[in-house]
């Protein structure tokens, strides 16, 4: 009986009941579409938030009604370069320094820096440059004095002090750490708010290519960048766009963010895509379907195009995923130049029924014309574009 009860039709029927439903306000609004024959539920009205289902008579489950915005995006497929300065400086590495030709140590090692850990403040002064660090470590070494860092490690930040050594090879003083302060790179842009001029841009974090820690960023730039060339890929190999582009000539906007979803900020001009001028409704990760759609991004210059792939499998969740479509690439064409996802299409928007569902993430590394992408919702609640209508309104 334990075996047979989860195949029962009306229990079958209870599950498949959604939690939530989101609905726009400029629809009609039904609480079931398609009524089952166990459970009935009636028309309402959007200001009641929510519907019950009742078997028998009985109220047995309850829907949440959740109304949206009319979002209209400009979807991307622009290809991007992007350039981070990190907040404080990266230790990426350590190194000797000789104080004598019998003796060498590194000085930050041993104060107990790690890679990895962030040198947030020198002596209570901040450090978003390699030169402010550089400076500091001169003109302390000069003064025979420490320097007391505040480090960031993880989630926790500690104070530690070093005592800057004179490297006899360089007749300079050091504390043995290598340090970074900015990261550059290539994407897609996926999506650009008219009315809030925020964009979205990548679908994954930007990640320092030594330590493979996400990059906590200071401030950001993003540009215009001209596809060069393709580098096809292969089984085992990842394949990758070249281009090129000007932090001073191209530049589009700021980066304020940079997270597991990709980089978000504001543009100071807004993309232009000649294909959907008016822009496109969003498609919510319920809404997307096992089946045909398309991709926009730039394989040549900067000429955006469209390009056939299929939604494998759709695995939409209730709280943020980066990895939530499966998709494979079809378009023969796409297929020829590229061998199908390369290093550099992240971020390209995916299409479905006139609608922006999500953006291309990664690649399977052993399965090029596969890969993940990423619910086009947890991209907008990254550039911190509420969807949800926060009045109330009545549906006729």
């Amino acid at each position: 009986m334990m075996l047979i009860i989860p195949f029962l039709s009306p229990l079958q029927e209870y599950i498949s009941i959604p939690k939530e439903v989101r609905i726009s306000i400029s629809q009609p609004v039904m609480a079931s579409e398609n009524p089952v024959p166990a459970f009935s539920s009636k028309e309402m009205d959007v200001a009641t938030d929510s519907v019950f289902h009742e078997y028998a008579g009985l109220p047995i489950k309850k829907t949440e009604m959740k109304p949206v915005k009319d979002l209209r995006l400009i979807p991307g497929g622009h290809s991007v370069g992007v350039e981070l300065q990190t907040k404080g400086v990266l230790v990426v590495g350590h190194h000797l320094v000789s104080e004598n030709n019998e003796r060498q140590t590194s000085p930050g090692e041993n104060a107990d820096i790690q890679i990895g850990d962030i040198l947030l403040t020198g002596n209570g002064k901040e450090l978003n440059h390699m030169e402010d660090l550089s400076s500091l470590v001169d003109q302390s070494g000069r003064n025979n004095k420490d320097i007391t860092f505040k480090v960031k490690r993880g989630g926790d930040t500690f104070e530690t002090s070093i005592t800057p050594t004179i490297n006899k090879q360089d007749n300079e003083y050091q504390i043995g750490l290598y340090v970074r302060d900015s990261a550059a790179g290539i994407g897609t842009m996926t999506f650009y708010d008219p009315i809030s001029k925020k964009y979205g841009a990548l679908g994954h974090v930007i990640a320092d290519m030594d330590t493979k820690k996400p990059i906590e960023i200071h401030e950001g730039t993003i540009v215009n960048s001209r596809v060069t060339s393709i580098e096809k890929g292969g089984q085992g190999v990842p394949g990758e766009k070249k281009a090129e582009f000007s932090l001073t000539d191209d530049r589009m906007g700021t980066i304020a963010k940079n997270s597991s979803f990709g980089v978000f900020g504001d543009l100071e001009t807004p993309i232009i895509n000649k294909k959907y001028q008016k822009g496109l409704p969003i498609g919510y990760a319920e809404e997307v379907k096992e089946g045909p759609a398309e991709i926009l991004t730039v394989l040549k210059g900067d000429k955006l195009e469209s390009f056939d792939v299929e939604i494998v499998r759709n695995m939409p969740k209730d709280s943020p995923v980066t990895k939530g479509m499966i998709i494979k690439i079809t378009d023969p064409e796409l297929l020829d130049k590229t061998g199908g996802i390369v290093q550099g299409m992240s971020g390209s928007p995916i299409i479905q029924d006139g609608k922006i569902i999500g953006a291309v993430t990664h690649v399977f590394v052993n399965d090029p014309t596969s890969g993940y992408g990423v619910h086009i919702e947890w991209m907008l609640k990254e550039a911190g574009i509420d969807v949800y209508e926060n009045n109330k309104q009545k549906a006729s």
